[in-house]
């Protein structure tokens, strides 16, 4: 899995809100001078490498990689006019021209697999003395929403394609702060915070955001039912029990 897939950018960019939130406080960490280039690590639909730009009034700019085209086509337009460069890449296969002043991310790493080379790809991006200041899905996160999907995935017609499928890695402190050191990162700090959300459009927002996955699994025909039992599983205004997973890391 290495997190690449394409994405409903439109829908994406209207329900997103909760990944807007997040995503404040992380890059109030970076402590930004505003003359950075900013490497933001899975950009989405642009809302928040928006308000990654504002930090960076006095020359600065930023890198915006995705590993969806749609989402990059909807950041760039967006964004045009401002100073950034767009990349259409799998974070795992990232390979900038020149190493950037900080690394940013927010709602991403949970979808991939292998956080050990993701590191490591990440600590190359870096020059000597850059941060890396992230947030993601970590231990616990949307563990009722996930019972209730793969409850629904044991059932016909959904078994043959989805049994036992889960797309996610949600990594703890621990773990997340040994892999960062192993990639050669210091002043390694990682934490969890409970974040619970009632979604907008629970719907919508479930569809895109919590089940693209799945349903790239599934044949079309069965992707609208499959949806329906897992909402009505988590009823009509559902908290997903979102759990965050704060990173900051330095390269030495």
């Amino acid at each position: 899995m290495s997190g690449s897939r394409e994405w409903d950018a439109s829908t994406y960019d209207r329900v997103s809100g909760p990944q807007v939130e997040w995503a404040r406080g992380v890059i109030q960490r970076l402590g930004l001078a505003g003359n950075e280039v900013v490497l933001d690590a899975g950009c989405g639909s642009g809302r928040v490498t928006e308000m990654l730009l504002a930090e960076l009034s006095s020359g600065g700019s930023v890198v915006a990689t995705d590993g969806s085209e749609a989402m990059v086509e909807a950041a760039r337009e967006r964004l045009s006019g401002m100073n950034v460069r767009f990349i259409h890449s799998d974070l795992l296969e990232l390979d900038l021209r020149e190493e950037v002043d900080a690394v940013f991310s927010n709602a991403v790493f949970h979808w991939i697999a292998d956080h050990e080379r993701l590191f490591r790809v990440l600590h190359a991006a870096l020059r000597p003395g850059g941060r890396l200041e992230a947030q993601c899905g970590g231990a616990g996160n949307v563990a009722r929403f996930y019972s209730a999907a793969a409850e629904v995935s044991e059932f016909e017609p959904f078994r043959e394609h989805l049994a036992g499928f889960d797309p996610t890695n949600f990594a703890g402190p621990q773990e997340t702060e040994d892999r960062l050191r192993a990639a050669g990162f210091s002043d390694v700090s990682c934490r969890l915070l409970d974040w619970p959300v009632r979604p907008p459009e629970p719907r919508e927002f479930v569809r895109t955001v919590c089940l693209g996955s799945h349903a790239d699994q599934l044949p079309e025909e069965l992707r609208g039912p499959f949806l329906d039992a897992v909402v009505e599983r988590l009823g009509a205004e559902p908290e997903l029990d979102y759990v965050r997973l704060n990173i900051s890391a330095k390269k030495a």
